[in-house]
């Protein structure tokens, strides 16, 4: 309802009608009520939708990492979000409504430092999951002391458990304590992130496992 401050030749505040009254810096004024529509989605904004959830639900449990991973490429962003925009436009497959998140294509990590040879990764006794690559090091700007990225991603639960110091190059294998994940299905990755932090390699799926 408008309320009259100044009798019925004066402006009003509020709403009357159709017309909404107020005062701005000494100033009255009148404006139409906007009409509010309700338009039904086209197919195609659906499409949008669904693919921007899916790539939200994949990296948001890994921001932390994805910020310093991703950030070579993240220009005027941060590298959650550079993250999120190659998900967006290269690891969702599928037709809608059937899309889904192609993990082997999915990155963890992304840059010009060389990822290990041979990564491969097998599930133990008491929710560990090894880690174990062949040593490159001196193959470009490979280096011996670069630490390995382990991550492992539930769907199920649409968590992730990482590490950015899962063991030197030279180590060969590391290893994730999945506990959290104790009987569920995990996608795996690796990558590299030299010992002073700077440079970062792009990663490599390295399958999904079943956690003991």
């Amino acid at each position: 309802m408008g309320t009259i401050n100044k009798g019925i030749l004066g402006g009003f505040s509020g709403k009357v009608g159709t017309v909404i009254g107020g005062n701005w810096k000494g100033i009255d004024y009148m404006r139409s009520k906007g009409n509010h529509r309700n338009l039904k989605p086209s197919e195609k904004q659906l499409e949008q939708q669904m693919k921007f959830s899916l790539a939200m639900r994949f990296v948001q449990p890994m921001a932390g990492l994805l910020n310093i991973s991703f950030r070579d490429f993240a220009i005027k962003m941060t590298g959650i979000n550079n993250a999120f925009a190659y998900t967006i436009s290269n690891a969702i497959t599928g037709v809608y409504p059937a899309f889904a998140v192609d993990y082997p294509v999915a990155l963890v990590s992304r840059g010009d430092l060389p990822n290990a040879l041979g990564p491969a990764v097998t599930s133990g006794a008491g929710s560990l999951v090894t880690f174990s690559w062949t040593d490159n090091t001196g193959v470009g700007t490979a280096k011996a002391t670069d630490q390995a990225i382990l991550v492992a991603y539930c769907p199920s639960l649409r968590q992730a458990i990482y590490t950015t110091a899962g063991g030197p190059r030279s180590g060969l294998t590391g290893e994730l304590n999945l506990l959290p994940f104790a009987g569920l299905v995990v996608e795996t990755w690796i990558g590299f992130i030299s010992e002073n932090g700077v440079s970062v390699a792009t990663s490599s799926f390295t399958g999904e496992v079943t956690v003991s």
